[in-house]
C-alpha cells in the first residue's frame, strides 16, 4: 500500500502489488480474477487460484448489446465463489485493459471492494511468478446484487449528443490514427466495426496508454498523470466527463485513472463508442 501513497493516488487503496497477491494466493477471503482480451491466455497459465471472467461471455448480455442483469451477475459471483464481502482483484493482458473493463462492469453492481494488480499479467510474468493451468473450484455462494445502476457511471448516446452540445469535456482514448479518421480500428487489427471513421465534436484525443508505464504496465504517479490529463487536456476534478474508445474496454482504463487514481468524481464511460457512433444515422462526426 505505501507505495501506492507515495505515488500520490486520490485511491491507492484500488491498487494491490504482485507481491502483495503472491502473499494472497491461499487468502479465501480473496478472489483473483483474470480477464483478457484473449479468453485462451487463462488456459495457458494464469495466477493460482485465479479464477476466469470472460468479457465476452460473462459479462455481456448474449442477445442484446448490454450487460448482464442482477440476476445473472448473482450466478456469476456465486459461480466464482465470491461473496458481498470478498475482495475481489483483478489483473490481466493488455495493461489491465480488461481487469478494469471487468471492474467497472463490477461498479454497475456496487461491488465496491474491488482492486487493481498493478502491472497486471506482463508484470507477473516479467518477474517470474508462477503459473499454473489448474482450474481452481470455490464452493458456490449466496450473492445478493442490488439492481443494475447505470447512471453514475455509464454513458448513453442521447447523454453523449447532450454532452457534447453542452461542451463538456469528451476524452477519445483511441489511437491518434483512429482519432484522425484513418483507421477504424486500433491498429494492427482487422478495420471493421463502424461505417465511418473520426471521433465525436469536441472530444479530445488522450491514448489509453499513456497512463501506463510501457516497460512493466504499471501506472504512472499522479504527478505525471497530472501533467497528461490536467496541464496538457485541461481537465479538472470537478468536471462531468465522458470518455470512449471502441467498444468500451480501453476507456475503461481511462475512466479507471480519472476516478480512482486522481479522484475525479463524475466520470463516465461510453461503453457503445465508437462502434455505435460511427454507425449511427444524422450524428455529427469531426476528421
Amino acid at each position: 500500500m505505501s507505495e501506492f501513497v507515495n505515488r500520490g493516488y486520490a485511491r491507492p487503496d484500488v491498487l494491490v502489488s504482485t507481491d502483495w497477491v503472491a502473499e494472497h494466493l491461499n487468502d479465501p477471503n480473496v478472489r483473483l480474477v483474470e480477464s483478457n482480451e484473449d479468453p485462451l491466455l487463462y488456459a495457458s497459465g494464469h495466477i493460482p487460484n485465479a479464477v476466469q471472467v470472460d468479457w465476452t461471455t460473462d459479462l455481456n448480455d448474449q442477445v442484446r448489446r448490454d450487460y448482464l442483469d442482477k440476476e445473472r451477475f448473482e450466478k456469476l459471483m456465486s459461480r466464482l465463489g465470491i461473496s458481498n464481502d470478498t475482495t475481489v482483484v483483478f489483473y490481466g493482458d493488455k495493461n489491465n485493459w480488461w481487469a478494469t473493463y471487468a471492474f467497472w462492469v463490477f461498479q454497475l453492481f456496487n461491488h465496491r471492494n474491488a482492486k487493481i494488480m498493478d502491472g497486471g499479467r506482463m508484470k507477473w510474468e516479467r518477474e517470474g511468478r508462477p503459473l499454473t493451468r489448474e482450474v481452481p473450484q470455490f464452493p458456490p455462494t449466496q450473492y445478493t446484487a442490488p439492481e443494475r445502476n447505470d447512471a453514475e457511471i455509464r454513458a448513453f448516446r442521447d447523454q453523449v449528443l447532450a454532452h457534447l452540445e453542452s461542451g463538456k469535456p469528451l476524452v477519445d482514448v483511441r489511437s491518434p490514427a483512429e482519432y484522425s479518421g484513418e483507421k477504424l480500428h486500433m491498429p494492427e487489427y482487422p478495420q471493421e466495426g463502424a461505417l465511418r471513421g473520426g471521433h465525436i465534436p469536441g472530444a479530445k484525443n488522450v491514448p489509453w496508454s499513456r497512463a501506463v508505464n510501457p516497460e512493466d504496465g504499471t501506472f504512472k504517479s499522479a504527478e505525471e498523470l497530472r501533467a497528461i490529463y490536467e496541464q496538457e487536456l485541461g481537465l479538472k476534478r470537478d468536471d462531468d466527463i465522458i470518455a470512449y474508445c471502441r467498444i468500451g474496454e480501453r476507456s475503461s482504463h481511462t475512466w479507471f485513472v480519472l476516478r480512482y487514481l486522481l479522484g475525479y468524481d463524475k466520470v463516465r464511460n461510453y461503453d457503445g463508442s465508437w462502434t455505435e457512433w460511427g454507425n449511427l444515422v444524422n450524428v455529427p462526426i469531426e476528421k
